[in-house]
C-alpha cells in the first residue's frame, strides 16, 4: 500500500523516534516499526494491542493516543532506572528520594494542597499547607541528597516551578526542549502562559522509545509516575541537570 494515508503513519511513527522513511510507500521497515509500536502500546481500553504489523482502527487509535505498556509490571516508577541510563549522582539520588516518597504514598491530606506530606515539603520553603507544591517537592528530594541544611544544595530550595528552572538556566544546567533527558534531570512546564510566571515540574525517570517518565507532586493529589510522547509535550520549556 501507498499514498499519503502512509505517508502520514510513517510521520508520527518519526516522531516517536521509530526509523522510517518519509516515502509513502509501505515498506518492510514500516510495518517492523508498526510491529514494535503494538508491541509496547494500549487501545483505548487499555488492553494490548495485537502484534501483527496492520494498522486497523485499534492500533491508528493508540498511534494518535500513545499509551505505554508498562513493561515491568508496578516497577516502571517504583524501581531506579539502570545506570547505563545516565544522570548526575546527584540528580540520581533525589530521583531516589522521589520514589521512596512515591512508595511510601505521599499524598495530600484533608483537602487540595493539604496534609502531613504537603507540609513537609513546603515548609523549608517558609510556606504552608495550602499552596501549591509541585516545586516544593522537587526541591525537598534535592535537600535529601545533601542533609537538612538548605545552603548545601546545588540551588536554592523553592516552592516556584519556573524559580528553579530560571536557577538552572542562571548556572548554565538547562537543557532545551529538544535535548534527551536523564535520570535525575529537573523537567518544567509553563502554566497559564509563558508570561504568567506559573509552571509545573517534576523530577525525569526516564525516556525510552519516544516516550518521557517521570515522577511528579501536585499533578495529582498524590506523589506519582506519569509518562508523555516526548516529541508532542505541551508547554514544555526544558530541562535540567546538576553536573
Amino acid at each position: 500500500m501507498e499514498g499519503d494515508e502512509v505517508r502520514q503513519l510513517q510521520e508520527i511513527l518519526r516522531e516517536l523516534d521509530y526509523d522510517v522513511p518519509l516515502s509513502g510507500v509501505f515498506d518492510q521497515a514500516t510495518y517492523k516499526a508498526v510491529q514494535v509500536f503494538q508491541s509496547r502500546h494500549l487501545d483505548k481500553h487499555g488492553v494490548p494491542l495485537v502484534v501483527d504489523g496492520q494498522v486497523g482502527p485499534l492500533t491508528w487509535w493508540a498511534l494518535q493516543n500513545p499509551r505505554s505498556k508498562v513493561e515491568t509490571g508496578s516497577t516502571l516508577y517504583s524501581e531506579m532506572p539502570p545506570d547505563s541510563m545516565g544522570g548526575s549522582f546527584l540528580g540520581r539520588n533525589a530521583l531516589q528520594e522521589a520514589i521512596n516518597e512515591m512508595n511510601a504514598g505521599a499524598t495530600e491530606v484533608g483537602g487540595n494542597n493539604r496534609g502531613p506530606w504537603v507540609k513537609k515539603y513546603l515548609q523549608p520553603a517558609g510556606l504552608g499547607e495550602g499552596n501549591p507544591w509541585c516545586a516544593a517537592f522537587v526541591s525537598w528530594c534535592f535537600l535529601q541528597t545533601v542533609g537538612e541544611d538548605k545552603s548545601d544544595m546545588p540551588f536554592r530550595y523553592s516552592a516556584g516551578a519556573r524559580n528553579i528552572f530560571q536557577q538552572f538556566k542562571d548556572k548554565g544546567w538547562a537543557l532545551d526542549e529538544n535535548a534527551t533527558p536523564e535520570p535525575g534531570d529537573i523537567v518544567c512546564w509553563w502554566r497559564i502562559s509563558k508570561p504568567s510566571g506559573f509552571g509545573h515540574i517534576g523530577i525525569v525517570h526516564h525516556c525510552k522509545d519516544g516516550f518521557l517518565y517521570t515522577i511528579e507532586g501536585n499533578k495529582a493529589a498524590n506523589v506519582a509516575g506519569f509518562s508523555y510522547v516526548k516529541s508532542r509535550m505541551d508547554k514544555l520549556l526544558g530541562y535540567g541537570r546538576i553536573p
